[in-house]
């Protein structure tokens, strides 16, 4: 290469330097959440929230070892969030894709051939010789290199996309840890509470069977009429009803559990199949405040880091309107015998720009560009969307919790009324000052109350999970977690996810 034509290619690999630093398309800024009128929910009170923030791992406030040992296990071998993990790896492999465009891309060719070339074809005719050339062989070895100048940042900006799709991957991944730790709660609530309530129902079978009984034995003697006896064998009925009720929801539970904690159903958690009372909270809900919710929400984050990459390949599709520029760079050699290979003679090299341009026509690009930005403009209605929508799981939730915090409290006090009610009827009937039909009604009112408190109690234990789980804990701390291997069927070895 003479001297001049080097003096060209470095004056244009200067220039082509100088202009990479232009950027097309619009500049990202991440939006701001709307600004709150204040800082706390509108369905919180002191009665039921406190101002203070959430712990990520809140599972921890019902003091209670076999939870702590199930949510954790469920944050390892959950399978939903296995696949999270997986379409996480996926994400930074296309973000390791999207930063190999930063590096010149090379390939190393090399081959072998026996019979007559074209060129010996040429040459003979050349010569005016009648005779066919005679086969010979031919070897040659080449390396070629080309590197594209970013000069208007379709590169960069492609980074960019890729690099906030595995950030919103990533949140994706913490979305799912978030419902996990909350449903594998509930889940073990559920089965403590339906334990609790089938507890209640066993109770109230042995209450009215004992009544049955007595009345049973006063039929005999014709202290009692065959309408009563019919009646206690009522309450008897309904109350043996109940029973596989309970049983059934506990067992559905414990099944769900199981599952949550990456387990076949029938691997039933003993701690839990144990449980027979939902723990309880020693203090009000810790709730913060709502910009701290924005914080810990992963799917607000999520749908921000979506807008990002939206934003940015609006510059990937401005940049197709720009000429591509690539310096490239190739070398070999070819000869009849492989020693020849090396021979300076025989070696062959170029190097020089490249310049590719779809112009003037450019309504491709043109309609790229209008569908990214009304890709950035969905995102966009999808982040403030997603911002409304964690203020109204919160106050939802506190709302459905705070009424049925009032509703346990006025059933807790209906119980204890019929509790004390039922003893009077029972010495009164003994008494003779009341009927059989009074002491029935109390009975039932009894029963009637416990299962209504039961019933409750499960529902209330329900309600904090959701208000925990719409706060967005859960996942700051959690372990990390290992995609599935990749196993080849022929050999058996495994071939980790990364």
């Amino acid at each position: 290469m003479s001297r001049r034509p080097a003096q060209v290619l470095v004056a244009l690999t200067l220039s082509a330097a100088a202009v990479s630093g232009c950027v097309v398309g619009p500049r990202y800024v991440p939006p701001t959440p709307p600004a709150p009128s204040s800082d706390g929910f509108a369905a919180a009170n002191s009665a039921i929230a406190a101002t203070d923030a959430p712990p990520d791992d809140w599972w921890r406030l019902y003091d209670d070892p076999a939870l702590n040992g199930l949510v954790e296990d469920a944050l390892v071998h959950n399978r939903s969030l296995l696949a999270a993990a997986a379409n996480l790896a996926q994400a930074r492999g296309a973000l390791s894709l999207a930063r190999s465009g930063l590096y010149p891309t090379t390939s190393l060719s090399a081959g072998g051939q026996y019979g007559v070339s074209s060129n010996a074809v040429f040459a003979n005719d050349l010569e005016g010789k009648t005779a066919a050339p005679s086969p010979n062989s031919f070897y040659t070895v080449g390396l070629d290199a080309s590197y594209e100048v970013d000069l208007f940042g379709r590169v960069r900006r492609s980074i960019q996309a890729a690099a906030a799709d595995a950030q919103a991957q990533q949140a994706a991944l913490d979305v799912v840890r978030v419902s996990v730790a909350g449903e594998t709660t509930r889940a073990y609530l559920n089965a403590c509470a339906y334990g609790e309530a089938l507890a209640v129902a066993r109770q109230s079978l042995d209450l009215v069977t004992q009544t049955y009984q007595t009345t049973e034995a006063q039929a005999r003697f014709g202290a009692a009429s065959d309408f009563d006896l019919a009646r206690a064998a009522e309450q008897v009925s309904k109350a043996q009803a109940q029973v596989p009720v309970d049983e059934g929801q506990r067992r559905t539970a414990l099944f769900e559990l199981a599952v949550l904690t990456g387990q076949p159903p029938e691997a039933i958690s003993q701690a839990a199949d144990a449980c027979a009372a939902p723990p309880k909270l020693a203090a009000v809900l810790p709730v913060g405040d709502i910009r701290g919710l924005f914080a810990r929400r992963p799917d607000v984050r999520q749908a921000e880091r979506t807008l990002a990459a939206a934003v940015a390949r609006i510059g990937v599709a401005t940049a197709d309107l720009y000429p591509t520029i690539s310096l490239t760079g190739s070398g070999g050699s070819g000869a009849s015998r492989l020693a020849g290979l090396g021979s300076i003679n025989n070696l062959t090299y170029g190097i020089g720009p490249s310049l590719s341009w779809s112009f003037p026509n450019t309504a491709a690009a043109q309609a790229e560009i209008r569908e990214a930005r009304a890709t950035a403009s969905g995102a966009y209605a999808n982040f403030d969307a997603a911002v409304l929508q964690a203020l109204q799981d919160v106050e939802t939730s506190l709302a459905t919790y705070g009424g049925e915090l009032d509703h346990n409290s006025a059933l807790n006090r209906a119980k204890a009324q019929s509790q004390t009610a039922f003893g009077l009827a029972q010495t009164q009937y003994r008494l003779g000052a009341i009927s059989y039909l009074d002491l029935l009604t109390a009975q039932s009112d009894l029963v009637a109350a416990s299962a209504a408190l039961a019933v409750s109690d499960q529902a209330l234990a329900s309600d904090q999970v959701t208000v925990f789980k719409a706060l967005g804990g859960g996942w700051a701390q959690a372990p990390a977690v290992t995609p599935e291997p990749i196993v080849d069927g022929r050999t058996g070895k495994a071939t980790a996810v990364r």
